[in-house]
């Protein structure tokens, strides 16, 4: 028994030691989840702030199927969507509930998207890249 006791506070020493000196990286990309919801449909958040290398996943969360695109070639009004220059739009094609989509944002600038099977119920968003 006291074998097992003078071991403990071994591993509890070195699980500190390994931790000690360890910081988040400020400048690492990171991913933030847009949760695709039914009601009523919409993107949470509506709009999302990340700097250019960031990841955003959209997830369904909802029981119905979901989109996100800011293609205007498959929005159902080109005007609800928009790229800045330089940006290749995105699509997820449709997600049935439980799935998820990721797309990396390296162009700075403002993305609207639409989900187009809620577009004409007014499910969009916006990503902004700094």
């Amino acid at each position: 028994m006291m074998l097992l006791c003078a071991a403990v506070p071994s591993l509890t020493s070195l699980a500190l030691v390994s931790l000690t000196g360890r910081t988040a990286d400020a400048t690492a990309p990171a991913t933030v989840v847009i949760k695709m919801v039914d009601m009523p449909p919409s993107f949470e958040p509506t709009r999302v702030t990340i700097k250019a290398g960031d990841t955003v996943k959209w997830e369904n969360v909802g029981n119905s199927v979901h989109h996100a695109t800011d293609d205007p070639a498959v929005a159902i009004k080109p005007e609800d969507v928009a790229n800045p220059a330089g940006a290749k739009p995105f699509d997820s094609g449709f997600l049935p509930p439980g799935s998820s989509f990721t797309h990396t944002f390296t162009v700075p600038g403002t993305y609207k998207y639409v989900c187009a099977a809620h577009e004409m119920s007014g499910m969009s968003g916006e990503v902004v890249v700094r």
